[in-house]
């Protein structure tokens, strides 16, 4: 299955709800496993996002159902890069 890495930043409704209940983040992510899109890293950054998920899904369509459905609560700004392993990069190269 295809790997994504999904960049988020955190709406102030966003932060306030996790402020408020921090495990919200785990809900969310059992939510998104329901949806096809098995999470396999997770990270909280400093910086310009606020965290990283690196994630398999089957299709683009499922990564994007679940950016639709996760983006349109208002809580979080998501943007979705579909990867390819270095190995696999190299075999299409040549």
């Amino acid at each position: 299955m295809p790997y994504y890495v999904i960049l988020s930043n955190l709406t102030d409704e966003g932060r306030r709800t996790i402020k408020q209940k921090p495990e919200r983040i785990l809900e969310v992510n059992r939510e998104i496993e329901t949806m096809g899109v098995k999470i396999h890293k997770q990270y909280a950054l400093l910086g310009s996002y606020d965290f990283v998920n690196i994630v398999e899904a089957p299709d683009n369509e499922t990564v994007m159902k679940m950016s639709v459905e996760i983006g349109s609560r208002g809580s979080v700004h998501l943007m979705s890069l579909p990867a390819i392993s270095i190995d696999e990069f190299i075999k299409k190269i040549k």
